[in-house]
Parts: structure tokens; C-alpha cells; sequence
């Protein structure tokens, strides 16, 4: 009889227990990452960016801990990986109270992830945000 395949919990820490299951944007295995290959120009800063895989793969062992919450942030930030880092600075900004102007301006910022990222996370949590400055009036400027 064979053994038990490993649950998701067995999986943390991942670059310990299932380094296989990770890999770079260029298709790199964990492995590759050390730091002789970084001194050999083997491996570029393009290398050592987060995947979506592996955010949604930690998001599977935060929520086979138990911790919900912590698993839907890193499928929000599985989300944002390929969202430009202005815009992100820029949504952050918007989502300030007393920032946006109405609601209709983070429901359009919600469309456009949605639209031209695929973040359909985040634009659900914008699009929550935005009914709940609402309810709650922070959408006038405070200062």
C-alpha cells in the first residue's frame, strides 16, 4: 500500500517540502535560484518575481490551516501580479476615504482590473469598499 499523498498543510514551508511545485515566471525551477546562477547572470530580476501559482498554492496551505482571511489575500495578491505597480499605487490611493470622489469612481477602477487583468478579486473587494463608503459617507474630502 502506498503512503498517503502529502495534504496542502504538508506542504508548508514550501521551499522545504515541495520545491517542485514552484516555479518563475520564466519557467525556472525553485532550484535554480541560488546565489552562484544570480552571479552568473544565469538569473535576472525577472526570475525572482512571484507567480500567481505560487501565491494561489500558499493561499491552499493558509486555508487548509485554517486561516481563511490569509488565504483570501494571497488570492488577491495572485490578482495583482500582473497588474502594473503605478496602477496598484494609484488604486491604493483611490481606495483612501475622502480620496475618491463617488463611488462610480472605484467602480470604474474595479472594472478596469476586472476587464484589462482578470483581478476579479480585487475588483469585488473595490467594489465592496465602494458600497461601503457610501453607506458611510467617505466619499467627501476630509481635508
Amino acid at each position: 500500500m502506498s503512503a498517503d499523498p502529502m495534504s496542502d498543510l504538508d506542504l508548508y514551508p514550501v521551499a522545504e517540502k515541495a520545491p517542485e511545485r514552484v516555479r518563475t515566471p520564466t519557467g525556472k525551477p525553485l532550484s535554480a535560484l541560488t546565489l552562484d546562477a544570480v552571479l552568473s547572470g544565469d538569473i535576472g530580476a525577472e526570475d525572482i518575481a512571484i507567480t500567481p501559482e505560487a501565491l494561489m498554492l500558499q493561499a491552499k496551505i493558509a486555508r487548509a490551516a485554517g486561516r481563511a482571511t490569509l488565504a483570501e489575500n494571497f488570492e488577491r495578491a495572485a490578482d495583482l501580479v500582473r497588474v502594473p505597480q503605478e496602477l496598484i499605487l494609484d488604486t491604493y490611493e483611490l481606495l483612501r476615504p475622502g480620496r475618491a470622489a463617488d463611488a462610480q469612481q472605484l467602480l470604474d477602477r474595479a472594472a478596469l482590473l476586472r476587464r484589462d487583468y482578470g483581478a476579479a478579486r480585487v475588483a469585488a473587494l473595490i467594489e465592496e469598499a465602494a458600497a461601503v463608503y457610501a453607506r458611510r459617507g467617505l466619499f467627501v474630502k476630509r481635508y
